[in-house]
């Protein structure tokens, strides 16, 4: 199967997590890091999947799994430990139009959640569609030593050099903008962190000067 590689704005949309486990409190973390509303299906919880209920970060259901559990929700994450429960979501999400996720289980899939590299707001996803985690973690710290923190920088450099060019009465190509972040001396000013003179080069080789 060829996954499509996509990217979801998740912020107060309603996402299950089916389990209570470790593996189910990772699902947690990060759907609650992107913003969505996460209800927890489960008779037991991890020490902080309880704390997270008790402090309103999680809607909690302390039962197991029931068929019907899936409706109103965007995605399931099936983190049961337990392969025929898991299988059990699969099917329902398939009967309701809701995706699911089986936890180290690629056959009952409808996406996969990549090993992800975080640069502010640069995210680089590895995949290898369910059929190795090893491997794309493997492939996610080898990356790491590539992209380093100064590319938290670059990014916002970009970021706000672009809101500053279309406010203004400038049309750049995507060349322009690709040379010009490519440029050696402004990328050496961002690994140093220096931020101001990254922005002063920036606009020099793009040739919008001062702001």
């Amino acid at each position: 199967m060829k996954a499509y590689p996509v990217f979801f704005d998740l912020t107060q949309r309603p996402c299950v997590v089916i389990g209570g486990g470790p593996i189910a409190e990772r699902k947690v973390a990060g759907l609650v890091e992107a913003g969505a509303t996460v209800t927890v299906i489960s008779p037991h919880l991890t020490e902080r999947l309880r704390q997270w209920v008790h402090e309103g970060v999680v809607q909690y259901v302390g039962r197991p799994y029931q068929f019907g559990d899936l409706s109103g929700f965007l995605l399931a994450f099936a983190a049961t430990g337990n392969l025929a429960v898991d299988a059990a979501v699969f099917a329902d999400g398939r009967a309701v139009g809701v995706l699911v996720n089986s936890a180290d289980d690629p056959t009952h899939c409808d996406f996969f959640l990549p090993a992800l590299i975080r640069r502010g707001d640069l995210a680089i996803a590895v995949s290898t569609g369910g059929t190795s985690p090893a491997l794309a973690r493997v492939m996610r710290e080898e990356l790491q030593t590539i992209v380093g923190e100064d590319y938290t920088l670059l990014v916002e450099i970009a970021a706000t050099m672009r809101r500053e060019v279309r406010s203004g009465d400038r049309v750049l190509t995507g060349e322009q903008w690709t040379t010009a972040l490519k440029e050696p001396r402004f990328r050496q000013l961002v690994c140093e962190g220096r931020r101001e003179e990254a922005m002063t080069r920036l606009r020099t080789v793009l040739g919008i000067g001062e702001k």
